[in-house]
Formats: C-alpha cells, sequence, structure tokens
C-alpha cells in the first residue's frame, strides 16, 4: 500500500502529511518550522520568589554586618559576601547560619573547608 501524497500548505510540494492545523496540512519539515518551541524557565517560581526575599534579607544583612567576620589572613575587611554555613539547602534564609565576610575570606573557607569547621566558619549539614 503507497502512502499518498498531498500539497503542504507550507512548502506547496507533494509530501506526507506529517500534521494538520485546521484545513491546513503540512509536511514534518514545515511543521517543525512552524511550531515555536516552549521556552522552560530557568527557575521555578518557588525558587524565583526564594530567591528574590534572599536578596532582600541579603541586602539588610550586610549593611547590619559591614565588616568581616572570618578575618583571615588576606582579609578586604568589608563585608560583600554571605557564607551560608550549614549550607544553602533548607538553610539558605535561615539568618543565624550565615556569616558576613570579604571575597577573599569566603574563597579560603570555600577552598579549606576541614579548616572552616574547625574554626567555626562552617557547621557539619548532617546536625542541621
Amino acid at each position: 500500500m503507497q502512502t499518498k501524497l498531498k500539497n503542504c500548505n507550507g512548502c506547496n510540494q507533494p509530501k506526507v502529511i506529517w500534521k494538520s492545523h485546521g484545513k491546513e496540512k503540512y509536511c514534518k519539515e514545515c511543521w517543525y518550522k512552524l511550531e515555536t518551541p516552549k521556552k522552560i524557565s530557568p527557575v521555578s517560581k518557588k525558587m524565583r520568589e526564594t530567591m528574590d526575599e534572599y536578596s532582600k534579607r541579603r541586602a539588610a544583612f550586610l549593611v547590619v554586618h559591614p565588616f568581616c567576620e572570618a578575618k583571615l589572613m588576606g582579609c578586604a575587611t568589608k563585608a560583600t559576601d554571605v557564607h551560608h554555613k550549614a549550607g544553602r539547602g533548607e538553610n539558605h534564609l535561615k539568618i543565624s547560619t550565615w556569616l558576613a565576610v570579604c571575597r577573599q575570606c569566603h574563597q579560603w573557607i570555600e577552598e579549606h573547608p576541614n579548616e572552616a569547621k574547625e574554626l567555626g566558619f562552617s557547621e557539619s549539614r548532617l546536625n542541621n
């Protein structure tokens, strides 16, 4: 049994019709040219709300804590970052787990997790 060819409304060539849109019929190539891909949001609505809330709290936190609380070697003194001592998961918005730090100290804390725990700059995520 041979497939019937019909004129495609996109390219006006006799082809196997892939899909119809109302009375218009399209071959596979033309149909995919017509469809606009659905844009997937990179961030969910819930996460966007959490991030907006975090931005507000972070700004207020750094106003109240303008100086680096780690004061490690090479410290820039002015706090620019918020270190999440207990991680960012469920403690993301919990200010009691935050530490105001400068960029240099924050980088050191992230690169030296064992020493940071010993100094009290990080907490075990298992205990929370």
